[in-house]
Formats: structure tokens, C-alpha cells, sequence
């Protein structure tokens, strides 16, 4: 899928790195003529260090991003001395682009319908999060979300194993490729 758009932003190092010699000058004030002197040498060998570590946990964070963007991505580039920052936008994320409808959730089940039963859910925090701003927009209770979501997977499941009898790899049907590959 082509990307939709681009935005490049670059981050100068510069203005970190020259922070580091400062509070290594302003440390070195506290000693005398020999400290000051090994301060400025060490300042001039350090430059290259702190751009590679500053690179490092941008690189990290990009990658973070990434996850949170997915399908669309975060790249890092280095464009001389300083980093620049790529933004891919997916046609899929594309906020004029028409989203197709989901299929209808079943109604949450009553008490009535028959016992509940309690389970326990681990969730890693950042999917936790997407669950209650999901179930927020729909109006829903986390729990009510969760009813939905799941009863919906499971009528999925059961469809695609009435209509399709899975393959001797285990695949259902329709979901194989043919062709070359090198």
C-alpha cells in the first residue's frame, strides 16, 4: 500500500550537545586551571558520544511511535549532523478515506439469559488504554465492550469453520497464494 503523505521534521543536535559542554564547563569551575583545561579536552572528544546517545533514545522512541501508528510509521534519518524525522501516513489512516463498516456487534447478553460467569483478563497497558477509549465511543462499559468484541470474534469463528473445512495445512480455504517466489 502507498503511503498517502509525508511530513519531515529535523531535530538539531546542536543545542544538546553544547548543554553537556556547558554543564561539563560549569562542573569543572569548581576545580582549578587543570581541571578547566581537561574539561575543554574532554568536551571537544564527548561531542560525538552524546549525538550517538541522544540518536539512540530518539531511535527508541521512534520506535514506540511506530507501534502506537501502526499501519503508518515513524522513521528516523540522519541528514548531515542532525536527525530528521519521517511521518508515513497509510491511505488506511487517512481521515477522508471512507472506513468500512463493522460488522454489527450481537446485544450484550442479559443476566437473564442464562449464568455469567467471571474471568480474569491481563492486557498490556497500552491495549487497556485503546479499550477504554473504544468503549468510550461506543457508548459502552469497558465490561460491555469486551461482551461485544468477544461475541463477536467467537460468531466470526464459527462461520468460517461451518462454511470452510481447513485445508491438510490447516488453513481455511481462500486464504492460500499461488505463484513464484525467489
Amino acid at each position: 500500500m502507498a503511503p498517502s503523505w509525508h511530513h519531515y521534521g529535523a531535530m538539531q543536535l546542536d543545542p544538546y550537545v553544547e548543554a553537556v559542554q556547558r554543564q561539563l564547563a560549569a562542573a569543572a569551575e569548581t576545580g582549578g586551571d587543570q581541571a578547566r583545561a581537561l574539561a575543554a579536552q574532554l568536551a571537544a572528544t564527548l561531542e560525538s558520544a552524546v549525538r550517538l546517545a541522544v540518536q539512540d533514545a530518539v531511535a527508541s522512541a521512534v520506535s514506540e511511535i511506530t507501534c502506537e501508528l501502526a499501519p503508518g510509521a515513524v522513521e528516523l534519518r540522519l541528514r548531515g549532523r542532525d536527525l530528521e524525522f519521517v511521518v508515513i501516513r497509510r491511505a488506511s489512516d487517512s481521515p477522508d478515506r471512507a472506513e468500512p463498516k463493522p460488522l454489527p456487534l450481537p446485544p450484550t447478553p442479559e443476566v437473564d439469559q442464562g449464568a455469567v460467569d467471571r474471568i480474569n483478563l491481563r492486557v498490556p497497558a497500552r491495549l487497556k488504554m485503546r479499550i477504554e477509549a473504544a468503549a468510550t465511543a461506543a457508548g459502552l462499559s469497558v465490561n460491555a465492550w469486551l461482551v461485544r468484541a468477544a461475541a463477536q470474534a467467537a460468531e466470526q469463528a464459527s462461520e468460517g469453520a461451518k462454511g470452510d473445512a481447513r485445508d491438510e495445512h490447516g488453513s481455511y480455504g481462500g486464504q492460500r497464494f499461488k505463484g513464484w517466489a525467489r
